[in-house]
Formats: C-alpha cells, sequence, structure tokens
C-alpha cells in the first residue's frame, strides 16, 4: 500500500512547535547539525553572554531569531556552524540585585556582611533564572551549546583576561591616572565612557539652574560708581557652587559691565557677563529706562552698558567666595595648608562660549574634567575635604552626599569649617536620587524624589536672601546616567587604572573600515564616529564581585601584572621564600600549574577577597599588595573569543591558525555598539592587530505597539514564554524578522503575530492542505519520472521560473544578511504566486480521476514549490518547515536528510528561469487585480461573468505579452473578451504636470507650459505614451515634454469604468445582458451546492443528485446551464421541482430557490 501524505484537521503551530522540538531532543538533531558538516569548512559564530540574573524578555528572542537565522543558514550552506553559549555572570547588574535582595548597600560589604558571603550571593543570584533562560533558548528553536557554556565568573575564563591584560601592560597601553571620571553614586563605582554613552544614558532633566553673582575684590573703578560689582555666571548645578574655586572667562570673547538692580531684592549693582549674551538676561526695553525709576517688583529691569572689556582684560581680577563654608586646602609635605590665596580669581579658558550662560564658567575643579584642567593650568587648587582616614576627597562623598562633620578628620574642621555655615548641609544629598529615604525596599520612588525639595533649590533660596542670585529657574537639559541604575552620575576625581585606547583609535578606525555593518550607518555613525573621538578607557571598578585588577603595587611604586595561575603561583613561591607570606594557599589546596582540568581550577578561586590575601615580593624586596579594583566587566564579554577557550593556554593553535577567530558573523542590540561591539574590537586590534569580527547585524528596540519602551512597570512588556504558547515560535520569529529589518526598531503588535499566522501559515498550510487532499486519493507520491520542465505547460513553467528566481533572490539576501528582504520574498511568492494564482489557476487540473500528464505534471510543479520553500523558510521558521518538509519527504523519499536542518539549502537553475514568462504572468496578474479592483468598486461578484476588458497597448511588445496570457485573464476575471483599443471614444485620456521636475526645468515658463500641456490632445497623448517624449510649442518656445514630467490617467465613461497603474490602463465594460445574467446565476448555484458538498462530508469524487425548487430568476439558468452546472458540481441529476423542500437556500438577487443534495 502506497504511502499516504499526513493530513491536519487544523494549523496549530503551538503543537507543531512541541512536537519537533521533542522530536529534535530525541534525534539530538543540534549535535548531528555540527558532527554531520565534520571537515566541512568553518562558519565562526559568537554568542555575546547574557546575565542570567533577570528573567528574558520579548527583545531576547528578536535577537537571538537573527543569530539563529544566518547559523542555520550557513549549516544548511554546508558550513559546520558552532555555537558555543555563554553566560556574563559579574558586574553591576548581579551586584545590585544581591544588595536588593539582602537589602544592603556597596557600603555595608565588609561590614554587616562579609565580602567572601557577598560574593557567594551573587555567585547563586547570577544563574538565578537559568532555568528560565535554557527554557526560552530551546522553545523558540535557538540552537547554541547550553551543555558546555563559557561561564565568566570561571578560573580559566578569568585568567585569560589576566593574560590579555598583561599584553597591554607589556605594551605599555595599560596605566594608572588620577583625574576627573563618571562616578554612579547609586551603583558605587566609576564608569567608561563607554558605558556613558549606552543608548538612553544622557537623558533630558529639568532641574533648577541659578546665574549667580560673584562679588568682586578688586574691580576696576567704573565698575564700583553703581552698588556693588559682581561677576555673574549660570550653572546647572547649583550643589557644586560651594566646591567653587575659580570663574573662567574666553580670553578673545567681549564682555560689558552693565549698572541695573537685582530683580529678587531691588539693591542697584553691577555685573559683568558677556556681550553676546546681554539680550539673553536683560530685556531690551529696560536699556531705554532712567535707572533711577526702578522700583523693586517691576517687570522690566532697567540697566545701562557702561564698559567693554576682551575675556583676557578680566584675567586675574578676584572676588569673594561664594560659600564660605570651607577653605581650599593644598598639601605641603606631610601638612595641610590653606590655599585660598591662590583660589577665587579670574582665569582664562578656550572653551568657553557664548551660545547659553553668560560666557563665564563657575570652575569647581572636583566635578567637571574642564574644570580641572582649565584650574591645573591657572595654578588654582581644587576645594577639598579631609576625611578621618586622612584621604582628601570632593565636598561630595562616594554615595552622593555633603560630608557629615563626624565623618572629617578633627583638625581639618577646626582649622578649615566654618561649622555653623557647613553643618546646616551636612549630609545632605545633592541628587534626591541618592537619598535612601526614597529607595524603599529596594524600589525607588521617582515621583516622591522629583516632589520634594533639592538641594539645589535650598542652595538657590540662601543665594537668593543672600542677594547674589540673578536668576532662579527651571531649564531642561541633556545629563547623563547610570547605564544599571538610571540614576544621574557626578564626574568625580578618581584614581584608576586606564587602557591607552586612545593611542589606538587611528588602528581602530582602519580595522573598522573592513567590517560589515548592518545597517552601514552605525558603523560609520554610531560606532565610526566614536572611535574617531576616542577617550582612554577606565578600567577600574571599585566593586567586589567581578575580574580582580592582576596587578600588585608596592609603597615605592613597583608594579607587577600577573598574566596567568601559573605566573601568580611562582610568584607567590618567591613571597614565601622571602617571608612575607606564610605559604602558598594555591600549593596548599592541591593546585598544579599546567594542569587545565576544571577539577584543578576548581580548587581555587581568583575572586575577592582571597585573591586580596596574596601578598607578593618585588624585585628589590618589598611587599606588594593588590590594587583592589576590579576590572569594567565589559572587558569581561569583549575577551570571549579567547577566554571562552581558555586561550592562549589551551587551543592556542586553533585560534592562531584562524579556525575559530575572528568570527564571520555576532549579532546583538544597538545598546552593545558601544558596548560588546566596542570592547571586543578594541581588545582584538590592541592585542592581535585584527578584527574580532567581520560582519555584525545591530538590531534595533522591540517597542510597544505605540512605539514606548517596554517594562514591567508601565505594564506594557511582552512575556515572551506567553507568546511562544498561544502563536508558537515560527510565528513569532517570521512576524519579528519581516515586519521590519532587523536594525529598525520594531513596534510589536501581537495583532501582527496573528496576521502573520493567518495570511503566510495559514496559507502555505492551506495550500499543503490541498495537495495532500487529491495527491492521497489519486495516490501521488512522485514515483512517476519526473517530466522534464521544458515539456511541462506555461502555468508550470512559469511558477518554476519564479520559484529558482525566488531560491537565487533568497540566497543573495541571507548571503547580505538581508533577512527581512529574504522573508518577504518568500512570504509573497506562497501568498500571491503559489497560492493566490498557481494553485487557484490549477485547480481544475487536479480533478478527475486519470493520471494525465498535465495532471501529473501539476502534482509534481507543486511538490515541488512546497518542499523548496519548506527549506527556503527553514532558517526563519524551523519548526513548521521541518513538519512540512519531513510530512513532503517522507512519502516521496527525495529528501536528502532526515531534517529540513541537515539538508541543503536550495540553489537556482539558472535554465528553468524565464524572465520573459515572468514577465508576462506578473502583467496577467496585474490586469486581473486591476480588473478584481474594477469589479468591487462596482459591486460586481467576480462570478457574474462580464462581457469586455479593453486596454490600450503602448507597443506592440506589450500587446504581444498580453495577447500570449490572455485567455488565463478572462478566466481569472471572468470576462468574455479582452480587446486592445486607441482613440475610439471607449478610452478619455487625460494629463497633468508635475510640478516637482516640470518646475525645475522651466522657471517662470512653468504658467504657459501648465497650459499646454493641459490642452494636449489625445493623439498628442497617444504620441508621449509611445515616444517617451514630445515637444511642444510655448511662448515660441521649443518644450520638450517627458514621461516622467507628467501623470497620465484615464476617465470613465458611460457604460465603462477605468484603472490605471503606472503605464497600465484597463477599462471594464460594465453591462450586464440578461445572457451574461443567466450564467452568473448559474455559477452562484455552482458556489452553493460546492459548500452543501464539503458541509455534508462528500468526498470529492462522489456522485450526486440536486433539485432545485422553481423561481422565475434561476429556471432559464439552470435550463440553459444545466451540463455546466453538473459536470463542475459532479451531479448525474439536475432537476426544477416546485415541491423542493429544504433548508437548504441559495439567496440570488431577487429572489431565494431552495436547494436539496443527495449522494447517489
Amino acid at each position: 500500500m502506497k504511502k499516504k501524505f499526513p493530513v491536519y484537521n487544523q494549523l496549530n503551530l503551538p503543537q507543531i512547535n512541541k512536537e519537533v522540538l521533542n522530536e529534535w531532543d530525541e534525534n539530538d538533531l543540534f549535535s548531528k547539525s555540527m558532527t554531520e558538516r565534520e571537515g566541512a569548512p568553518s562558519f565562526v559564530f559568537f554568542e555575546g553572554p547574557p546575565s542570567a540574573n533577570g528573567m528574558p524578555g520579548i527583545h531576547h528572542v528578536m535577537a537571538r531569531s537573527i543569530k539563529d537565522t544566518f547559523c542555520r543558514f550557513k549549516t544548511m550552506k554546508g558550513f559546520q556552524v558552532k555555537r558555543k553559549a555563554g553566560w556574563d555572570t559579574h558586574g553591576l547588574p548581579v551586584e545590585l540585585g544581591v544588595e536588593k535582595k539582602l537589602n544592603i548597600t556597596k557600603e555595608d560589604i565588609g561590614k554587616k556582611i562579609s565580602v567572601d558571603d557577598y560574593n557567594r550571593n551573587c555567585r547563586e543570584e547570577v544563574m538565578k533564572y537559568t532555568r528560565e533562560w535554557t527554557d526560552l533558548t530551546r522553545k523558540m528553536g535557538y540552537w547554541v551549546d547550553l551543555d558546555n557554556p563559557y561561564i565568566t565568573y570561571e578560573n580559566s575564563y578569568i585568567e585569560t583576561l589576566w593574560w590579555l591584560l598583561k599584553q597591554l601592560y607589556n605594551k605599555g597601553l595599560l596605566y594608572k591616572g588620577y583625574t576627573i571620571q563618571p562616578y554612579s553614586p547609586a551603583a558605587g563605582t566609576g564608569l567608561s565612557s563607554h558605558e556613558l554613552n549606552q543608548p538612553g544614558c544622557y537623558r533630558d532633566v529639568k532641574d533648577t539652574t541659578a546665574v549667580a553673582q560673584f562679588r568682586m575684590l578688586d574691580p576696576k573703578p567704573e565698575m564700583t560708581e553703581w552698588g556693588t560689582p559682581y561677576f555673574m555666571a549660570w550653572t546647572t548645578t547649583p550643589w557644586t557652587l560651594p566646591s567653587n574655586t575659580a570663574l573662567c572667562v574666553g580670553p578673545k570673547i567681549d564682555y560689558v559691565a552693565v549698572q541695573t538692580y537685582n530683580s529678587y531684592t531691588g539693591e542697584p549693582m553691577t555685573v559683568v557677563l558677556a556681550k553676546a549674551l546681554l539680550a539673553a538676561h536683560f530685556n531690551p526695553a529696560g536699556a531705554e529706562m532712567p535707572l533711577g525709576e526702578f522700583k523693586q517688583g517691576d517687570k522690566v529691569v532697567p540697566y545701562k552698558v557702561i564698559a567693554e572689556y576682551k575675556g583676557c582684560d578680566l584675567v586675574g581680577m578676584h572676588y569673594a567666595q561664594l560659600f564660605p563654608w570651607v577653605k581650599p586646602v593644598a598639601k605641603q609635605d606631610d601638612a595641610i595648608v590653606d590655599a585660598s590665596a591662590d583660589a577665587f580669581r579670574v582665569i582664562p579658558g578656550d572653551y568657553v562660549t557664548t551660545e547659553d550662560g553668560t560666557g563665564i564658567v563657575h570652575i569647581a575643579p572636583t566635578f567637571g574634567a574642564d574644570d580641572a584642567f582649565v584650574a591645573k593650568a591657572a595654578g588654582v587648587p581644587s576645594l577639598f575635604m579631609v576625611n578621618k582616614k586622612g584621604e582628601t576627597r570632593p565636598m561630595v562623598d562616594f554615595t552622593g552626599k555633603f560630608w557629615a562633620i563626624d565623618e572629617l578628620d578633627d583638625n581639618f574642621v577646626k582649622e578649615f569649617v566654618d561649622v555653623e555655615l557647613y553643618s546646616k548641609f551636612a549630609g545632605a544629598y545633592v541628587k534626591n536620587a541618592y537619598d535612601p529615604q526614597y529607595t524603599v525596599d529596594g524600589r525607588y520612588d521617582e515621583k516622591a524624589a522629583a516632589k520634594a525639595e533639592t538641594l539645589d533649590v535650598a542652595l538657590c533660596m540662601v543665594m537668593k536672601q543672600g542677594g547674589v542670585a540673578f536668576k532662579i529657574e527651571k531649564h531642561v537639559h541633556n545629563y547623563p546616567h547610570c547605564w544599571r541604575t538610571d540614576k544621574p552620575v557626578l564626574y568625580y576625581p578618581l584614581d584608576s587604572w586606564f587602557v591607552r585606547a586612545s593611542q589606538m583609535k587611528e588602528r581602530m578606525s582602519e580595522l573598522n573600515k573592513t567590517i560589515t555593518w548592518k545597517p552601514e550607518s552605525t558603523g560609520t555613525g554610531r560606532f565610526g564616529k566614536w572611535l574617531e573621538n576616542l577617550n582612554d578607557w577606565n578600567l577600574s571598578r571599585s566593586r567586589y564581585w567581578g575580574t580582580p585588577l592582576p596587578i600588585w603595587t608596592s609603597e615605592d611604586g613597583e608594579t607587577i601584572c600577573i598574566g596567568s595561575v601559573e605566573e601568580l603561583y611562582n610568584e607567590i613561591e618567591k613571597a614565601v621564600a622571602a617571608g612575607v607570606m606564610t605559604s602558598n594557599p594555591y600549593k596548599d589546596k592541591g593546585f598544579v600549574p599546567g594542569d587545565y582540568s576544571k577539577e584543578n581550577y576548581d580548587r581555587i578561586d581568583l575572586h575577592r577577597p582571597y585573591v586580596d590575601d596574596i601578598k607578593l615580593v618585588s624585585s628589590t624586596g618589598k611587599v606588594m599588595t593588590r590594587e583592589l579594583d576590579l576590572i569594567d566587566v565589559w572587558f569581561d564579554s569583549g575577551a570571549m573569543p579567547y577566554a571562552q577557550i581558555h586561550y592562549p593556554f589551551e587551543n592556542k593553535e586553533i585560534l592562531d591558525n584562524r579556525t575559530v577567530y575572528p568570527a564571520d558573523f555576532i549579532a546583538e542590540g544597538v545598546d552593545q555598539t558601544r558596548g560588546w561591539f566596542y570592547t571586543l574590537h578594541a581588545i582584538a586590534t590592541m592585542v592581535f592587530d585584527t578584527v574580532a569580527f567581520k560582519t555584525v547585524i545591530s538590531n534595533g528596540l522591540v517597542l510597544d505597539k505605540n512605539g514606548d519602551k517596554m517594562s514591567k512597570r508601565l505594564g506594557n512588556a511582552v512575556d515572551p514564554f506567553n507568546t511562544i504558547e498561544n502563536y508558537g515560535s515560527d510565528a513569532l520569529r517570521w512576524y519579528m524578522i519581516t515586519n521590519s529589518a532587523p536594525w529598525d526598531n520594531l513596534r510589536f503588535n501581537e495583532e501582527g503575530v496573528k496576521e502573520v499566522t493567518r495570511s503566510f501559515f495559514g496559507k502555505l498550510y492551506q495550500t499543503y492542505s490541498f495537495f495532500t487532499m487529491y495527491a492521497n486519493v489519486d495516490g501521488f507520491t512522485f514515483e512517476e519520472p519526473e517530466i522534464p520542465v521544458s515539456k511541462r505547460p506555461e502555468l508550470d513553467r512559469w511558477i518554476i521560473s519564479e520559484l529558482n528566481s525566488l531560491v537565487k533572490n533568497v540566497n543573495a539576501c541571507l548571503n547580505d544578511y538581508e533577512p527581512t528582504k529574504a522573508g518577504r520574498l518568500i512570504q509573497e511568492f506562497v501568498i500571491d504566486n503559489v497560492s493566490n494564482w498557481f494553485v487557484r489557476l490549477s485547480r481544475k487540473r487536479f480533478w478527475g480521476s486519470d493520471m494525465s500528464e498535465d495532471k501529473l505534471s501539476a502534482y509534481q510543479t507543486l511538490y515541488t514549490c512546497l518542499e523548496t520553500v519548506a527549506c527556503l523558510m527553514a532558517p526563519i521558521a524551523p519548526f513548521y518547515a521541518d513538519r512540512l518538509y519531513q510530512d513532503l519527504t517522507s512519502v516521496t523519499g527525495r529528501g536528502n536528510a532526515k531534517s529540513v536542518h541537515l539538508a541543503k539549502f536550495p540553489e537556482c537553475d539558472e535554465a528553468s528561469v524565464d524572465t520573459e514568462l515572468e514577465y508576462r504572468m506578473e502583467l496577467a496578474q496585474q490586469i486581473s487585480s486591476m480588473v478584481l479592483a474594477l469589479r468591487k468598486k462596482e459591486a460586481l461578484i467576480v462570478r457574474q461573468p462580464l462581457q469586455k476588458i479593453a486596454i490600450p497597448a503602448a507597443d506592440e511588445v506589450m500587446k504581444s505579452r498580453i495577447e500570449a496570457v490572455k485567455q488565463l485573464i478572462l478566466s481569472e476575471v471572468n470576462v468574455k473578451e479582452l480587446v486592445f483599443v486607441e482613440g475610439d471614444g471607449i478610452l478619455v485620456k487625460k494629463i497633468k504636470c508635475n510640478f516637482r521636475t516640470l518646475g525645475k526645468k522651466f522657471g517662470k515658463l512653468m504658467k504657459s507650459v501648465n497650459a499646454a500641456v493641459t490642452e494636449m490632445s489625445q493623439e498628442q497623448i497617444s504620441e508621449l505614451e509611445k515616444n517617451g517624449s514630445i515637444t511642444l510649442q510655448v511662448d515660441g518656445t521649443d518644450a520638450l515634454i517627458e514621461l516622467a514630467d507628467v501623470e497620465i490617467f484615464s476617465e470613465d465613461v458611460p457604460g465603462w469604468t477605468v484603472a490605471n497603474e503606472g503605464a497600465l490602463t484597463v477599462a471594464l465594460d460594465v453591462e450586464v445582458t440578461e445572457e451574461l445574467r443567466r450564467e452568473g446565476v448559474a455559477r452562484e448555484i455552482v458556489k452553493k451546492i460546492q459548500a452543501l458538498r464539503k458541509e455534508s462530508g462528500f468526498d470529492i469524487t462522489d456522485r450526486i443528485a440536486v433539485s432545485l425548487s422553481s423561481s422565475e430568476a434561476s429556471d432559464a439558468a439552470v435550463e440553459q446551464f444545466r451540463d455546466y452546472i453538473c459536470n463542475q458540481v459532479l451531479a448525474d441529476t439536475l432537476i426544477i421541482d416546485s415541491a423542493t423542500e429544504s433548508n437548504d437556500e441559495i439567496e440570488l438577487e431577487n429572489a431565494t430557490v431552495k436547494v436539496m443534495v443527495a449522494k447517489i
């Protein structure tokens, strides 16, 4: 007995998802996809490691669908594609999660909880949602090796990081510096510039700003003639004003002295500001008002410009400290001394502009890199505090608050702090976001923080009451936020270890130009421009859970960078011999250098606090302790190409010979552009002078349907598990891939997933069901010799040609990393070409019991389309594609693999491509579509025959092409005849100008040209269409008019309706004669009887008897078209009986006819 193709009652993608997944697991298919390609060329893919301390989201399905699509495609193209999963286990996301869970802050570590216990919690927390990540990865069909992942906290992984850092150290690319760096009080650590440039880190915020008045101590004579003289400086961070030690002017900028009043106090004063910004601070109407007539409260404040200066004329002038709380100090030998004499003066700075503010910049050297630079150049001290440990620190501590008095050194307070003034604000947080009272149970109450008074407001009120506030207002400005806590950062002086990335930026830019970026604009713009302006990489993190910086230093500044565990082991041995260490803890635990087994490496722990306990000895015999910093977690992930294989300690040869490096392809979200993508590129360039990846897709964000960012807080986050459960992974993946290009932001809408299920998968399922319904009846299993394509009917040759063109184009798209284009091409082919055209036009060929050559050709052609589509769609929709492929090939035995994912990706047969045939058929589809649209417009159903279509053929080539497909068109649209017309009155053409193109050509003549074009005759319009151009006389000048310059369209005439589409015009005769009406009735009867056959469960070959009730609306039609009706519905008898009783009825235009159907 012949095999039969599986038949399904309905399309159930979620169920198919589960069944196919089980089959993959049972057959270990992912493993086979690699072992069966052993010896084949490798396609190298790097997986960017996620952190499993948070639940996966719908955006992870997007990113992983993209990655999986190309890995599957390359496997089917014959490559061996190994995919190693990874877990990013260090860094802020983990630490902050643990602190929230334990209800502690960074300050509590080492006090309320030991570093050892804290790190143990981090180790557990980071793998908290591993099961969920694994489950999603499996359910969505993302093939990646989760059994043998690289884990960034493992000692072997850290060892490779140490080796890389030593290479940078040896090249002079690793150094320690004391500079102003972005610092996150909420996270308790400094940040690198690439972290600060993650998407969304810079945000518009509304803060209280102030124009402060700094009282001059040595004003110029003319400045003393009216009230108190002041310098005016604007700041968006009033909390930095107590740390002010200088004012900065642009040496070449013009400044003015202005006599006026303080609008808050009504006190007269003379102020200095940039001339260009005068109008920004003074109402011009005030210049016309006498100074003596001002009364406090007047809306317009009078002012008078009395002098002008260049910035250099102001340099060196002194002013009184605005907030005299703390005196600037400096270290002199071992003592702290007052440095006020060098502070509170005007200094020059070329970076000062007049774009905003007052043209005078308030300088707080401890809170800004530019401030620190110009202050140092001018010899101006910074304002520091001295804490109980004797450390010099800015006025703001690491938690984001002013130091409390009891936290400061007693002698420092006694000599340099005005306790009465400072104590009013000591302990105050400079941003409400840092204040613990607004974070309850680990959740930040942003609304409460926003409502509460800020320190900025409090300080502004002090200035206002003291008469030194010129203007206080809310201002929207762009301010950086921490990428992990979403809270504002500060700029803070820090001791940090840096990588000299700026020294290598030219080489990074050169190598970047060899990388294929999708989209290209990200590579040249967001990434390329970033490289051109690269700063040194701040590697230090003052945290506890992460990769320790492997640098030990002595008090004399001697340093050693450790590059391996074996090197550290040997250095400990030296320390033991020198009496610095009592024993070697690694030896004590049985660690054996050179044994790279997991068992051996699990005996030790390279994390804090254990590595901090190790003391080494310098070449001069000095004790060396480890620099307590951890390294930037992005270095961990950027090192994964090497660390995942424990390079260079293991697998050195396969990386050096480029078997596993660089990656042919990587993909992650756009937020990784200056994250993982950057660190991959930076390490590869600086250590290996190569690229780390050849091609990268930077995918966009997944937003909600309204374009808003998804978040649990907003309640608009989409659960990927529920979505897969409801719709299956295939529909979700297909929707995400085909809806928009991967690099564009996707507005996720569940309705779109439903539409994909209905349209694409629904049409494909219906096509398969149609095929199996007839193939199982006829016993078709493709055992007959394959009919050569050249001998098949034109319709079959056309779809085979289209299929091979599709194969060629999909290959090209996927090779070019354009999955959206590939998916849309497949979808268009299935819906428009196969389902809506080939199957519709071939339906009758499958009828009847004999297996004619035409019928066999139809079977073979449709089967080939289905099997090929299964292969083409497999990279994007892996589950349904595999089910479809196996359902087909298990019966025919034609498949070359047990799974579509082990099969070869289709290749184009150029000999089967007939572009002329494709064009003719496309013309037939276009004309049919236009006629059907006209029918819809006139409310004429397709079953109602019409008499005529009229088409003006532009030339003989067009005419011959339409002639070749004329019968097909007439059959599809149910019209009797198609005629070609030209100027016989059926079509009246109109023409109008395209002003955009013609306006550029003719300028002032345009009005006359428009008149001439509008008045063109039908003959002239035809000439223009035929020749592509025509010359008109306009105001005695030749005017060349081309087709692109105009729009030609046809108007309806009585009895006809007309449609235009590009150069094609179609007219439809809409008159319904009695003869046509009867035929339409007969077709309506056929439709109803066919529906009744299906509802009654009749087999497609069952013969029937039909009885119709008598009606004037249908009797004549039944008599005239009896044979047609019987043939269509397989009726042996068809009678008209007025006594026919039935609940089944046929609704005609003006009557209802009862119908009875019985199986014979």
